[in-house]
């Protein structure tokens, strides 16, 4: 694994919704209304005062649904953290050129929303590498990328990527080995 002592980035294995971070992002669907995988976890972990502040978002800001690569805070509810940031990743094979681009919007638009909250830690599950089917190594190589040039401007923040398998963490580090 590449190390990288002076960016407080950290890979671990793990359950998103017992992470005691600032914000926890949300593999979301445009919909914002859960669904499966970690977008599930997350609204079952953090009861209905998430759905209750997505449908408020949908009301006001976003009726047609959060487009790919944008994010918005909502309360994390009964999670340990302070706010669910949920983002949109793009589906691999109905995004075209724009795929890379897109998903590197959905990480630098999570910490975009952090840092407006006054956040200093992070959490981020693997964006758009389940049923959306982005090839997780190529996923890996872009949210690495893309995280590690927001910190360098903004060193305060600590971002955790945690995965919910090993064979995820393990494809996530060797992705971004030397």
């Amino acid at each position: 694994m590449k190390e990288d002592w002076e960016l407080p980035i950290r890979i671990k294995t793990g359950d998103i919704t017992k992470e005691p971070a600032c914000a926890i992002v949300n593999a979301a669907n445009s919909s914002l209304m859960g669904g499966g995988g970690v977008d599930g976890a997350i609204h079952r972990a953090g009861g209905p005062a998430i759905l209750e502040a997505c449908k408020e978002v949908r009301r006001t800001k976003y009726p047609d649904g959060l487009p790919t690569g944008k994010a918005v805070a909502t309360t994390a509810g009964n999670l340990p953290a302070r706010y669910v940031i949920h983002t949109v990743g793009p589906i691999w094979g109905r995004c075209g050129d724009r795929c890379d681009e897109l998903l590197a919007d959905a990480y630098r638009n999570s910490l975009k929303e952090a840092a407006k909250l006054g956040c200093k830690s992070v959490v981020f599950p693997a964006i758009s590498t389940g049923i959306y089917g982005f090839p997780p190594e190529r996923a890996a190589k872009i949210a690495y990328r893309t995280v590690e040039s927001f910190l360098k401007e903004h060193p305060e923040m600590e971002v955790t990527f945690i995965f919910h398998s090993e064979r995820g963490r393990k494809i996530f580090e060797e992705a971004n080995s030397l």
